[in-house]
C-alpha cells in the first residue's frame, strides 16, 4: 500500500482484535504433516484461544472426522486441503481468505470444497477468494478483477459477463482487460 490504510470490521488490518475473526487458507496447504488431522487443528484452536471442542466441530465440519488419526502426510491432496480449512475454521472467524483454495485438486473434491464455501457463506462468513482460475471466480457472488495491481472491473459475475458481451468467463476477463489497456 502507498498511500491510505486497510480497516476490516472497522479494525486496523493486522490488529489484535481481528485475529480470532479472520481466517486464512493458504493455497499449499498449511498443516504440519507429522501431526495428525486432530492434531493440527487442536494447535491451531490453542493458538487462536479456541477450546478442544471447537477443534473437534471444525473437523467434523470439514468431513474429516474418520481421518482425525491419520497423520496429514497419509491423507489424499482433498483431505489434506480439508485439514487445513478445518485449521482455519477453528474459532469461526467472520472473515475467511481463500488462496487458490481447489487449485490441483480433481473435479469431485473440487464440488466438495465449493460446496463447504457456500455453506460457510450463507452461514454469515465473508469469503474472499484470490485466483487466476476464471471459473473458481465465476463461483463467487461478486467479481474483482485485477491487473497490474490496478482494478479492471468488480461486480456480479452476470453483470461482468454481459459487459464484455460473452457467456465465457476467460473471455470476459481477457476482454475488459483489453478494453481497460485501449483506454489507457
Amino acid at each position: 500500500i502507498r498511500s491510505g490504510q486497510i480497516e476490516v470490521f472497522g479494525q486496523p488490518a493486522g490488529s489484535l482484535q481481528l485475529r480470532h475473526q479472520v481466517g486464512y487458507v493458504t493455497q499449499a496447504p498449511s498443516v504440519y504433516t507429522d501431526l495428525t488431522v486432530r492434531e493440527n487443528v487442536r494447535y491451531f484452536a490453542s493458538v487462536a484461544g479456541a477450546a478442544a471442542g471447537e477443534a473437534d466441530r471444525a473437523v467434523r465440519d470439514v468431513g474429516l472426522t474418520p481421518q482425525e488419526r491419520q497423520l496429514v502426510s497419509t491423507l489424499s491432496g482433498g483431505e489434506w486441503a480439508r485439514a487445513s480449512l478445518a485449521c482455519a475454521l477453528v474459532g469461526r472467524p467472520r472473515l475467511l481468505v481463500l488462496d487458490e483454495p481447489t487449485v490441483g485438486l480433481d473435479p469431485v473434491l473440487r464440488e466438495e470444497l465449493w460446496a463447504m464455501f457456500r455453506e460457510l457463506a450463507e452461514a454469515g462468513t465473508t469469503l474472499i477468494v484470490s485466483s487466476h482460475v476464471m471459473d473458481e471466480a465465476g463461483r463467487c457472488d461478486e467479481i474483482l478483477l485485477l491487473r497490474g495491481g490496478s482494478v479492471i472491473a468488480q461486480d456480479t459475475p452476470k453483470v461482468l459477463l454481459a459487459q464484455a458481451s460473452t457467456d465465457d468467463l476467460d473471455r470476459m476477463f481477457l476482454t475488459l482487460i483489453r478494453a481497460r489497456e485501449a483506454v489507457a
